[in-house]
C-alpha cells in the first residue's frame, strides 16, 4: 500500500545527529507530469524537489529556501523553491531533453545536467511585507547527482557536515515517478567521532532511498533500514505536497505592472494575453474584458 507524502524530523537517541526524511512520491509525480518532463529529467526534477524539501523543512515559520542549479547539461537548468510548512515547487528549464543510460544501465542525472553551479537562497518575512537581507551561499558541482551536490554546499557554505540520499524511481514502460523521496543526516557540533564512523559505515551498505517507498514503506522505514542499530526518536510528521503561490490574480497584477500602454496593445492584436507560470506550468488566460478593466483601472 502506497504511503501519502509526509516528512519526518527526528533525532539520533544519543544526540549526535538531526535526521530529516521524507516520503515524495505524489509531488514529484505531478511536478512531471505538469511539466512533461522526460524520464531523467524528472529524476533531476523530483530529486531537487525532495532535496530543497528536506531543506526547508529545518527552517523557521516564514522562512523559505530557492535552490538552483545553474548547469551547462542538455537540462540547462532546475529550480525549487520550498517552506518550513512542507509544500515545495520547481521547475527544469528544458523539460524533454535526455541522454543514454549509465554504464550501470541507470538514469544518467549527472551527464543531463553536467558542471555548473549550485545556488541556494534563504529568505524569510516576504510573504507578510517583511523584507530581511537574504542569505544566498554557491558552490560548484560535484557530480550534478543533485544529492551529492547538496552535500557539498552543506559542508561548505554551511560548514554542516552532512549525509544526503534523494531517489527517484522512474517506471520504465510508464515513464512515470513510482517512487521518490530521500533524507537529509546532519551532524551535530561536538558529536563523538566513533559515532560519526559508525554511520558512515552503515551510510555505505543502506539500500537506496526508494527500496523502501516501492514497497509502500514510510519515511521511517526508509531510515530504518538505512540506519540499521542507531537507535532514533521521531520529533514530529507532517504530509508534504507540490504546491505553486501562482494564481488568476497574481496573473492580472504582472500584466497591470506592464503599464497602460502595452496592456492596450495587447487587447489590439491579441485580443487577450496568455501567461504560463514556470513553476508548475499552469496556463491563466485574460480575455478582452479583463484586459479592458485594468486599463480602465489604470
Amino acid at each position: 500500500m502506497r504511503q501519502d507524502d509526509h516528512l519526518i524530523q527526528a533525532a539520533s537517541n544519543d544526540g549526535s545527529f538531526r535526521i530529516l526524511a521524507a516520503v515524495t512520491t505524489e509531488l514529484a509525480a505531478e511536478a512531471c507530469r505538469r511539466h512533461r518532463t522526460s524520464p531523467t529529467a524528472s529524476a533531476a526534477l523530483g530529486r531537487a524537489l525532495s532535496g530543497t524539501l528536506l531543506l526547508g523543512a529545518s527552517f523557521k515559520d516564514l522562512e523559505y529556501v530557492t535552490v538552483r542549479f545553474v548547469c551547462k547539461g542538455p537540462i540547462g537548468g532546475i529550480v525549487a523553491e520550498a517552506n518550513s510548512r512542507g509544500t515545495v515547487r520547481g521547475y527544469v528549464r528544458n523539460p524533454g531533453a535526455d541522454v543514454p543510460l549509465s554504464s550501470r544501465g541507470k538514469l544518467d542525472v549527472g551527464a543531463l545536467v553536467g558542471p555548473g553551479m549550485l545556488h541556494v537562497i534563504r529568505e524569510a518575512g516576504a510573504e507578510i511585507g517583511f523584507v530581511k537581507e537574504p542569505y544566498q551561499g554557491s558552490v560548484p558541482l560535484v557530480s550534478g547527482e543533485i544529492a551529492e551536490d547538496l552535500t557539498h554546499y552543506l559542508a561548505t557554505s554551511e560548514q554542516i557536515n552532512s549525509a544526503v540520499a534523494l531517489g527517484v524511481f522512474v517506471d520504465g514502460e510508464g515513464e512515470q515517478v513510482t517512487a521518490a523521496g530521500g533524507y537529509i543526516i546532519q551532524v551535530i557540533p561536538g558529536a563523538d567521532e566513533d559515532a560519526i564512523s559508525a554511520l558512515e559505515a552503515r551510510l555505505a551498505v543502506a539500500p537506496h532511498v526508494t527500496d523502501s517507498i516501492r514497497r509502500g514503506g514510510s519515511a521511517e522505514l526508509m531510515l530504518l533500514e538505512a540506519l540499521g542499530d542507531l537507535p532514533f526518536t521521531v520529533l514530529n510528521r507532517r504530509p508534504v505536497a507540490f504546491e505553486c503561490k501562482c494564481s488568476y490574480d497574481r496573473a492580472i497584477a504582472i500584466v497591470t505592472a506592464l503599464g497602460k500602454e502595452e496592456v492596450t496593445d495587447m487587447l489590439d492584436k491579441d485580443r487577450g494575453a496568455e501567461l504560463t507560470c514556470h513553476f508548475c506550468n499552469q496556463v491563466y488566460f485574460l480575455d478582452e474584458e479583463s484586459l479592458m478593466g485594468i486599463i480602465a483601472n489604470g
